[in-house]
Formats: C-alpha cells, structure tokens, sequence
C-alpha cells in the first residue's frame, strides 16, 4: 500500500513539474521570450529639423504612432535654418538630422566632421513641381538659353539653388559665367525681386511659385525636376546611431512606414495627373498642424518623396564632383564615407511591401 501510493504521489509529482514547465514556456513565448520574438528595446531619438512640409513623413511618424510600433520614442527639436541641423547631427546632440543638402554641408564632411546620410527627404522629379525657374510675368524670356547674360536670384552662394541654377544652365550649353547670380538670402527676397523686376529670373519652391503665378507676376520657364534629378535633402544619421544597427533599423522602417503613407495619400497618378488619395486630407492636415500653416496652403507644395524613402545615391556623388569643380567645396570628398542605404534596404526587407 505505501508503495502504491508512494508511486503515485511520485506520478502526480512528475506530472505537475511537466505541466508547470509548460506553462513556463507558453508564458515566455507571450511575453517575448525564447519561443516568441523579444520586444525591441526601448530607445530615444531626438530629430532636428525645420517646419517644412518636406519633413512630412517625419510628422507622420510621430503622429499616426508608427515610431512607438517600434519602441522608439521620437522627438522633434525645432531648428530655425539647416545648417546648425547637420552641425548638431554630427556632433550628436542629437541623432537624427532631416535638412538640406548643400556645400556647407560637404565642407563640413572635408573639414574632418561626420555624419551618415540614409534616406530621402525631397528630391526633384520628372513630373512633379517641386523648385522651378521662373521670370516676370511679362518677360519675353522663354527658356533657359535666353539667360544668357541675364540676373538670375538664388537665395546664397552654395545653395541648393545655386546648384540647380548652375546643373540646369550646363544642360542647355550655358555655364555660371553666362550669367550673374544675385544671392538675395530669403525666398521672400526672391519673391520681391522678381515682383519689382531686379532681377530676370529667380529659383522658387512650392507653395511659392503657385503664390507666384496666382498673382501673376511671375511665370514658370522650367519645372527643375523636369530638367534634372537632384536629391534636394536628406535623412542624416549622427555617428552613434548609425553604429547602433538594431535602433537605426527600427527608425528606418518607421520611416518607410511613413513615406509609404505619405506617398499613396498625396503623391500617387492616374492618367498623368496626381490624385488624392485615401488618407490626402489627414496627410494635408497632420502637415498643416506640425508647419503651422494653412492646409489650403500646404496643397499646393507637397514635394516628392520616394514611396520607400529611398536615396538618389547617385546624385550625391554628382553634387560633390560639381560643386568641387565650381571650388565651392574645398575639396572632392569619398562619398561612400558619408553615404549609407543598406541600412534602409535592411529595414525595408524587415518591413515587406
């Protein structure tokens, strides 16, 4: 008899620790253990950026949740003009930069500074009106050709405007020496210089050039994105993010989350023409509210995003070589030191279509 029940009180004991263990497992695999997949670790990342509607997948991020789906906590930090934003991401006060690309910027990178650029921000593409060359509204000018000898407004020496206007002139056979660049420092200077006539052409972006035309002073001789590919701006990594693989993966595919909105709510065509879509009203909104503008002001300048955020890494490599050939640069640098999209193109694979 004492055997018997010494056999079964060993069974029960047996059988309670199997079904105990179990339960051990199936708790870990809930809660992310060995058997399930672990939560990502919590992370910080401050971004600074300008209100520009080009940083619209950033606010969307933020506000439609997706960095928190990935346990990041995102934080904007407002800058006033965008080079601070690349000389705080290099030195890592704080880890994320969206801005410009210029030749400060590259003589920034010469002069021994480092940072990682990983994604789109705005470029200029075929179809989309994003910058263009624009003259008085009563000018007889009507291509790039006839600029030969004439003033054309930029906002300053090494800006992304000089480039367009120096890339756009050597397309159709002219150089900067055909011309006269006036730096006017604010695109509301460039507004009052074509508006009084100081100048023969000037280089605007959107919702400028629509404000422009509307009122009529001004008409449009070449949309930029017609005329070359540029990558305009840029998603910059400081150099301790993008050493950290896994957060800098995390911020990526919230990111590609993000453009992916952005894209098919205000950026999609049919038969040439974009198209609102689904979600066009809440991007417009989410982008009016981060901007402080107007939403029927923010309809008429949503640039071009790459639905994936993905670089035109090509570009980056042409703007080095040209503005080093126009010694605006102090010197050529390697652009694979300061280029990184396989971190994006990993983060996409996580992603999926």
């Amino acid at each position: 008899m004492k055997k018997s029940a010494m056999l079964v009180a060993s069974t029960l004991l047996t059988l309670s620790l199997a079904l105990a263990g179990c339960g051990k497992q199936e708790g870990e695999s809930a809660a992310g253990g060995s058997n399930g997949q672990q939560k990502a670790e919590a992370a910080t990342v401050q971004i600074g950026m300008l209100k520009l509607t080009s940083s619209a997948p950033l606010f969307i991020g933020i506000e439609k949740g997706f960095f928190k789906e990935e346990n990041i906590d995102a934080q904007a930090k407002w800058f006033e003009a965008a080079q601070p934003i690349a000389v705080a991401t290099a030195a890592g006060s704080v880890d994320v930069g969206a801005t410009g690309i210029t030749a400060s910027l590259y003589n920034m990178v010469s002069g021994g500074q480092k940072l990682v650029i990983v994604a789109d921000k705005g470029r200029e593409q075929q179809g989309y009106s994003s910058s263009a060359l624009l003259v008085p509204g009563d000018s007889p000018l009507k291509s790039i050709e006839e600029l030969k000898g004439k003033k054309i407004g930029i906002t300053q020496t090494g800006s992304t405007y000089h480039y367009m206007a120096g890339r756009m002139l050597e397309k159709h056979g002219l150089g900067l020496g055909d011309v006269e660049l006036v730096p006017l420092n604010s695109i509301k200077g460039l507004m009052e210089a074509l508006k009084s006539k100081q100048v023969d052409a000037v280089l605007l972006n959107e919702p400028n050039i629509s404000t422009v035309v509307d009122e009529g002073y001004g008409k449009v001789i070449a949309q930029v994105g017609d005329e070359i590919e540029y990558q305009t701006s840029g998603i910059f990594f400081s150099p301790k993010l993008a050493e950290n693989k896994d957060v800098a993966e995390r911020f990526l595919k919230a990111y590609a989350k993000a453009t992916r909105y952005y894209y098919d709510a205000v950026l999609t065509k049919k038969d040439g023409q974009i198209v609102p879509g689904e979600h066009y009203d809440e991007v417009v909104q989410i982008v009016a509210k981060y901007t402080d503008q107007e939403p029927d002001m923010i309809k008429k300048g949503l640039p071009y995003i790459d639905r994936d955020g993905k670089l035109l890494e090509s570009d980056i490599k042409t703007q080095v070589e040209w503005y080093a050939k126009e010694k605006l640069i102090d010197k050529a640098i390697d652009t694979s030191e300061i280029v990184n999209t396989q971190l994006l193109e990993d983060a996409l694979q996580k992603l999926g279509k």
